[in-house]
């Protein structure tokens, strides 16, 4: 796949990651696009995951939404969620609100890519053409990723490289003409 965020990343496992909200391939509804950003209808709600199937001695997990197409130079990160307890197995839709409310107790957010701790919905450029979101639960074999609230995605990526034991991934999309 073009653009792959985990071409470079060691192979690991997959395990089943499924959604009440988007399913893999398909569009973001409405809810899901940005409002922040001024989508129409866009209302910045988190989709809804549930998983299955990590492997043993998985310890926490974090979840990513990443859109490698976005027109910079490093994608976007729309959504980070580290140092989720092992025996957490879904987040509900719209768990990625500012205060965190709905998250997991110990679990905490990062800055996406428009400096928010929170979930900020899909927004790609009009005209820009689809975009993929890939939407994944990594499996760690840390109970603490180590990695500070006010870090960047990209430094929470960076250190989950080397604690993922399987990851399960989602690909979204969306598009404004």
């Amino acid at each position: 796949m073009a653009n792959d965020p985990f071409a470079r990343h060691s192979e690991v496992p997959s395990f089943t990651l499924t959604s009440s909200t988007v399913e893999d391939g398909a569009t973001f509804a409405a809810p899901q696009m940005s409002g922040a950003f001024g989508v129409p209808g866009g209302e910045d709600v988190s989709p809804q995951l549930s998983w299955s199937g990590a492997p043993e001695g998985t310890l926490s997990y974090a979840v990513t939404i990443y859109d490698p197409d976005a027109p910079t130079m490093s994608g976007f990160w729309h959504w980070a969620v580290a140092n989720i307890p092992a025996d957490v197995t879904s987040l509900e839709e719209n768990a990625g609100t500012a205060d965190g409310a709905l998250l997991p107790e110990g679990a905490y957010q990062m800055r996406n890519d428009a400096g928010l701790p929170q979930f900020v919905g899909a927004a790609p450029p009009a005209g820009h053409g689809e975009h993929r979101y890939f939407i994944t639960v990594h499996a760690l074999d840390v109970e603490d990723i180590g990695v500070p609230a006010e870090a960047s995605p990209a430094y929470l990526g960076f250190n989950l490289n080397f604690h993922t034991l399987a990851r399960a991934t989602i690909v979204a999309r969306a598009e404004i003409k």
